[in-house]
């Protein structure tokens, strides 16, 4: 059997290995799109703390992948230069939990990536869900 297609559990990923599967996610963005995060932080957290799940409307036992913290693209008036950088973070337990293999983990973490990236350029909800994100 392929390591990619090895169970997940109980071997799970450092958190050197997962920053490396969010930064091939973003690499694999084309150049155009990878130019216009500008002032946006991606980083990776082990799990959402519990005011993140309550500002992003996550139910009690319900999961959070990821978050975009920030001002749209679509949003941005001419005071943005005066707000903090954007922040991307991507939950290195949760999906780590959701999946089974190490293969399901890259791709999570791909659509994981892309879904934030959307919020940042003004796409909600429903926009990534028709995506398929």
């Amino acid at each position: 059997m392929p390591p990619d297609e090895q169970p997940l559990r109980p071997k799970r990923f450092s958190q050197e290995q997962f920053e490396e599967l969010v930064a091939e996610a973003l690499d694999q963005l084309p150049s155009d799109i990878r130019s216009w995060l500008d002032n946006v932080a991606l980083i990776v957290a082990e799990a959402p703390t519990p005011d993140q799940l309550r500002r992003a409307g996550v139910r009690p036992g319900g999961s959070l992948f990821g978050l975009y913290q920030g001002v749209p693209k679509t949003r941005r008036g001419v005071t943005y230069g005066e707000s903090f950088p954007d922040k991307i973070v991507i939950f290195q337990r949760p999906i780590e939990r959701f999946c089974r293999t190490r293969r399901e983990v890259r791709d999570q973490v791909r659509r994981t990536v892309l879904h934030e990236v959307g919020h940042h350029f003004g796409l909600g909800e429903a926009d990534l869900e028709d995506a398929g994100l």
